[in-house]
């Protein structure tokens, strides 16, 4: 979840999903983002859909009439639409707004025979009324970054309404991941933007960083993940990296339970803003990309 568009939330969920399910996890995708970016990055055509998320928030739709089952191998999703985007004037009135989703969720994952070892939720970038209900929906929260300068900005605020969600609503939720996304450890500035991403977050930074890859960029408009697009990428690679990261440190913790939105790590406070990252030096040499 981040607030700011263009950091790598759709691209992040998309492709760490694929690769939790090529590892052998189960994995649900949500999206609830109205631009439906997850969706076609899946390769759904969403004007041929008769129903979406957003039938199930607006109606008595449940969720296993909406679920694509087997869009990859252990991967299934949950479609959006252009639909949504009305979702905020909708529901203003609606008592107990923030909650549809995590209720429609519940069902569904009640009545799972096979249950799902992790269920990825793709968020707006904002912190409007779908982004609330993705919180109180979810158990964790996961962050991608940029590399980039200004990517500390906007944090403090970002963590102050998680934190007021848990207090509030929702007592499980915690950030427990940071991802550092588009790094090229060509630059300067992006080194020194991940160290102070990991100053400020400390180990909930995952250790793996995504690099910066061309391939990442063109995958969604063919409607295949990275794993299918570019096997051998460096995207593919940190993707992959990275959910084997995840896996481990679920089990580490004692963290694979039967829910699995439940977290496993301790609680991050509010830091205060940093505003923008500072400007690196000239280039250094070391490639961060490939085609």
């Amino acid at each position: 979840m981040n607030q700011k568009g263009g950091v790598g939330k759709t691209t992040s969920t998309a492709n760490l999903g694929a690769s939790l399910a090529e590892i052998g996890e189960r994995v649900l995708l949500v999206d609830l983002d109205p631009q439906a970016n997850l969706s076609v990055h899946m390769g759904i055509d969403i004007f041929a859909l008769a129903r979406t998320i957003y039938d199930v928030l607006m109606g008595d739709v449940p969720v296993r009439e909406v679920v694509l089952r087997g869009t990859r191998e252990r991967l299934d999703v949950v479609p959006s639409h252009i639909d949504l985007s009305g979702v905020e004037v909708e529901l203003a009135s609606a008592v107990g707004r923030e909650r549809l989703l995590k209720e429609a969720l519940d069902r569904y994952l009640a009545e799972e025979t096979q249950p799902y070892d992790f269920v990825l939720i793709d968020c707006p970038p904002s912190l409007g009324i779908l982004t609330m209900n993705a919180m109180t929906a979810a158990c964790e929260v996961f962050v991608p970054l940029q590399s980039e300068f200004f990517a500390l900005q906007g944090m403090s605020k970002l963590l102050e309404i998680v934190n007021l969600v848990r207090r509030r609503i929702n007592g499980t939720l915690q950030v427990t991941g940071v991802i550092a996304c588009m790094f090229d450890g060509r630059k300067n500035l992006s080194r020194e933007v991940v160290e102070e991403i990991r100053h400020y977050f400390g180990d909930r930074v995952f250790r793996t960083v995504v690099r910066e890859n061309v391939a990442l960029a063109e995958a969604p408009s063919h409607g295949k993940t990275i794993l299918e697009y570019a096997p051998k990428s460096h995207g593919a690679e940190d993707y992959l990296d990275l959910a084997r990261e995840v896996v481990s440190t679920r089990r580490q913790e004692g963290t694979h339970h039967e829910d699995p939105r439940v977290p496993g790590q301790t609680d991050l406070r509010p830091v205060p803003d940093p505003g923008p990252t500072r400007q690196g030096g000239r280039d250094a040499g070391g490639s961060g990309q490939d085609s």
